[in-house]
Formats: C-alpha cells, sequence, structure tokens
C-alpha cells in the first residue's frame, strides 16, 4: 500500500512559457469574489488582472497573488477589449448565451483574455458584441449557474489542463 507525506505549501512548478492568458472583469459587486479570482489566478500563473468598477482586493483572501499579479483598473471594459483584440488575444466571455460552447469541448487558444461578467447581470450586450468566443459551465442542479468566482476558477482550471507548460 503506497504511503504518502503530506507536503504543505510546496514550491510552485515552473512554466516552460509565461501564461499568455489574463482576466478581464466587468464590475462585480463583490470584493470576496474579486479577491478568490486573484488568488486563482494566481496559482494558475496568470500575472496579468484587469478590472473595472469599484474593484479591492481583500489582501486575506487574495493572499500573494495581490503580489504576483499586474492589477489594472479601468472605467469601462469595452475600450479594453478593443486594445486586446488589436494585441491579438482571443476574447473568451464566460456566460450563458444561446451560442455559448461547452467549456468540456472548448478549445482555448494560447493568447487569451477570458472575460468574467457581474454576478446578477453576466455579460451586458456591449461587451458580448466584442467577444470571439463565449463559454459556458454546464449545471446539472438548481441554481442555474455557478457563482462567479467558482465558474472562473474553473475556466482557469481547464485552459490551464490545455497548456499545462503556459
Amino acid at each position: 500500500m503506497a504511503k504518502f507525506e503530506h507536503l504543505r505549501h510546496q514550491a510552485p512548478r515552473e512554466l516552460a512559457n509565461p501564461r499568455e492568458l489574463l482576466l478581464a472583469c466587468a464590475p462585480l459587486r463583490s470584493n470576496v469574489n474579486l479577491s478568490r479570482i486573484a488568488r486563482a489566478a494566481g496559482c494558475c500563473g496568470v500575472t496579468r488582472l484587469i478590472c473595472t468598477g469599484r474593484a479591492k482586493l481583500d489582501p486575506k483572501i487574495a493572499r500573494d497573488a495581490a503580489q504576483t499579479l499586474s492589477i489594472e483598473s479601468h472605467r469601462s471594459l469595452v475600450p479594453v477589449l478593443k486594445k486586446l483584440k488589436a494585441e491579438n488575444y482571443t476574447l473568451v466571455g464566460l456566460e450563458q448565451t444561446t451560442n455559448s460552447s461547452d467549456l468540456h469541448h472548448y478549445e482555448f487558444d494560447r493568447r487569451t483574455a477570458l472575460v468574467i461578467g457581474n454576478e446578477r447581470e453576466g455579460l451586458t450586450e456591449d461587451l458580448l458584441a466584442e467577444l470571439d468566443a463565449v463559454i459556458e459551465i454546464p449545471v446539472w442542479g438548481l441554481p442555474y449557474s455557478y457563482n462567479v468566482a467558482t465558474a472562473t476558477v474553473m475556466a482557469l482550471y481547464e485552459f490551464c489542463r490545455q497548456y499545462p507548460d503556459g
């Protein structure tokens, strides 16, 4: 029988290539959700987080990610998305729409901006108009969607699964 030794706070794995994934967040209602998203992004090797609205990280939740992430604040996300598209990012929204792709079957481009919507309103029509693709996470029970931080973590994990070395 295999024996396991508990290794707490193991050093992070080295990425062969820097991640070309960034997160762009619509104004979130909860700084707790934003802080959880930042922490997960840090664990995934994401180095850039774009926020709009009154974004403020809780350092107790975001922990070390607040030190490793480049956090940009903007008034509106639409001009940022236009700029990212000009920089050859594929803009992928995380939302339930009529033409969303199932996260389990979506193949991310290595250079992706994952666009996250507001907890209540999701991604607005003006943001959806800028996107190259929209992904959603299947739900098998109620409520009809995952919490924004939980859904973001699931999408981040899938990206990392597809690009484990960066």
